[in-house]
Formats: structure tokens, sequence, C-alpha cells
């Protein structure tokens, strides 16, 4: 059973992200109802009170989880766990969902209640990432392989094909304490304009009848148990008094500010920081005597994040991305684009 907490953090992940998402069109907090028959985007978002309305079909507003309920047909718990999927959001009730861990990453149904590295952590021992993984991380992401390396990052494919990129994260004395999945045949429902976003920019024309099965399995999946709070911890060990420690968004940003050559640390996202992550970052800040620099996000998550952090962390330095870039990952990437050649490292 879900808890409170969890079910509220579900409530306030923005509606128009999340609209966005399950692939309908927002422009000026409208869009056309999936409803009924709408040719006048008779549906509105209030961004202030978190929900939406359309004015011809619905009786009063309806939050972000309702909203993915009709749109996607699913019950209330479904939709929380495709919710809590989209988002990095692990919820208690995991445990009795074999399905939301992967075959080689499942869910623990024996009631433990803690993560069992010694179960997982061999594949790590000798990292090894199939060509889904390649394309995504060298190609698409354009990620140093050093980092690839450091990070052990290692990759696997489900009984259904799927292929998943599999993210360790240790603490700072390089324990295995969470693991977690990302989907990389993932990809978005078809949008209202005809178009569709997705993690490889494949659109839904190019897909064949037998790769409807990604739509079945979430973007994300994490064994019972996994603590994945700050990801790449071990970097802490390797600081030097006054050095500049960078705070991202997410596992993608991380390793882009670590290709780009800087030491870097990330949280899981802008809803998920918990009160022991943020006292976990005031040690570091204490313990090691680091700068603590961040680009946060060009969203109001992102902003809301980095005043979170101010207020514990006074001296954290803002850096502006520039227009058009919505995180640092699209910045790498546009800069990554002014170099030659591949960060693939030659097959050995």
């Amino acid at each position: 059973m879900m808890e409170k907490y969890e079910i509220q953090k579900l409530r306030e992940l923005p509606i128009e992200k999340v609209a966005k998402e399950m692939g309908m069109k927002v422009e000026h907090h409208k869009a056309l109802c999936p409803f009924h028959d709408d040719h006048h985007a008779s549906l509105t978002f209030n961004k202030t009170k978190n929900s939406c309305r359309c004015y011809v079909c619905m009786r009063s507003s309806i939050g972000t989880i309702d909203l993915a309920m009709r749109y996607l047909g699913k019950d209330f718990p479904s939709a929380c766990r495709w919710l809590a999927g989209e988002h990095q959001i692990q919820l208690e009730e995991d445990s009795s969902s074999g399905s939301s861990s992967g075959d080689s990453s499942s869910g623990d149904n024996s009631g433990k209640s803690s993560f069992d590295a010694s179960r997982y952590a061999r594949f790590f021992e000798h990292p090894w990432l199939n060509q889904a993984a390649r394309r995504f991380l060298f190609e698409e992401r354009k990620i140093d392989w050093r980092v690839v390396n450091w990070c052990r990052l290692t990759s696997w494919t489900d009984k259904k094909g799927i292929n998943w990129l599999q993210i360790p994260y240790f603490d700072s004395d390089g324990r295995l304490i969470g693991i977690q999945n990302r989907n990389l045949d993932y990809t978005k429902k078809k949008s209202s304009s005809g178009g569709c976003s997705s993690e490889g920019n494949v659109s839904s024309e190019e897909k064949s009848p037998g790769e409807e099965k990604e739509q079945d399995a979430p973007r994300f999946r994490f064994p019972y148990g996994a603590r994945c709070s700050i990801y790449n911890l071990p970097v802490v060990k390797r600081l030097k008094p006054g050095e500049r420690l960078f705070i991202t968004e997410g596992c993608s940003d991380c390793w882009a500010m670590l290709s780009a050559g800087h030491k870097a640390i990330a949280i899981p996202s802008a809803t998920l920081l918990k009160p022991e992550d943020k006292q976990l970052l005031t040690d570091i800040g204490r313990h090691y005597q680091v700068e603590f620099h961040m680009f946060p996000d060009q969203d109001v998550p992102g902003e809301s994040l980095f005043m979170q952090l101010r207020e514990m962390l006074p001296q954290l330095v803002h850096h502006q991305l520039p227009p058009g870039c919505k995180d640092f990952s699209e910045y790498y990437l546009l800069e990554a684009a002014a170099t030659s050649g591949s960060k693939e490292p030659i097959n050995k």
C-alpha cells in the first residue's frame, strides 16, 4: 500500500509536464481535450493549483493523478506506479510488484526491507554494454568512455527483448546501495499533433508492430529496497579542500558534467530531495570544504531546487544555461557538437 506522502509527491508533479509526457500538446496552458471530440483546445491548465479542467466535459478540475488515470485508462494504483516510474520516484509498495524491477533486478517479495547488494554486485564486476547502451551513451549523449567506466554502467536485455541500462549507486566508500534500471527502448505516446517524442527520437511510424511491447514497460525500474538518493558519492573521497563540486539533477546531467571535466554528484530530481540528502550535502560541504556549483534546469522545478539547496548551502554558485538549453546535458551536447571525433573507445 502506498504511503500518503508518496501520493502527495505524485500529486505535486507539474501537471503540464505530465500532460506533455503522456503525449498531449500543451500551448499557452491549453490543450485539445482528449476526452471528447475537441477542436478548440478546451482543456485549460492552472499552474497555481496544479490542476486542469475542460469546461465542455468536466464538472470540476482534476489533478495530476486523475489526469493520468483518465488519459491512460488506468486505475489509481496503476496510474501512481506509471507516474512514479516516469519521475524516478520509488514507491514503498514496489516490494509487492515483481514486474517493477525487471528480470535481473526483480523486486524481492520475501518481505525483506533492505537492499540485498550481494545479489546484484556481480553485475558490476565486469560491466558490459550492448548495442542499445553504446548508442545511447556514446552516440546520443556523447559521454566520455572513461566516465562510463568510472560509473560502472552496464546493460541487460529482459525476456521481452527490452534493453535496460543498469546504473549502480554507491556510497562514498564504494559500497553498492542501490540500482536504477533505465529503459533504453522507452518511447512516449504519440501526441495529439501527430508527432512523437521519445528518448531515441524514434517516431511512432518507424516502429514495427513487435516494438509495441516497449510501451508496457516503465521508463525506470528499481529493485526493492534500493537507495537511490545522491549519485556518484565515491567522487567525494577524491575532493581537495576548496575544490569545485557540481550538483546536477539526475544521472544523465552528472555524466555530462563529468565528461566535461568537472567533479560532480547528482540528486534524483527536483521533487525528490529528502531530508537525509540535505544533511549529507551539508556534511560534505563542512567536512571537505568544497565549493558547490550548479547549472539549474531552465524550468520552475529546477530553479526551485536551486533555492532549496541555497538555503542549506549559502555559498552555492548559480550558473546560467544558455538560451535554448533546458538542462546541462543539452548544453554539453551543444559544446560536443563543436568538436570532432567520437568519445567511444575502440573495441577492446
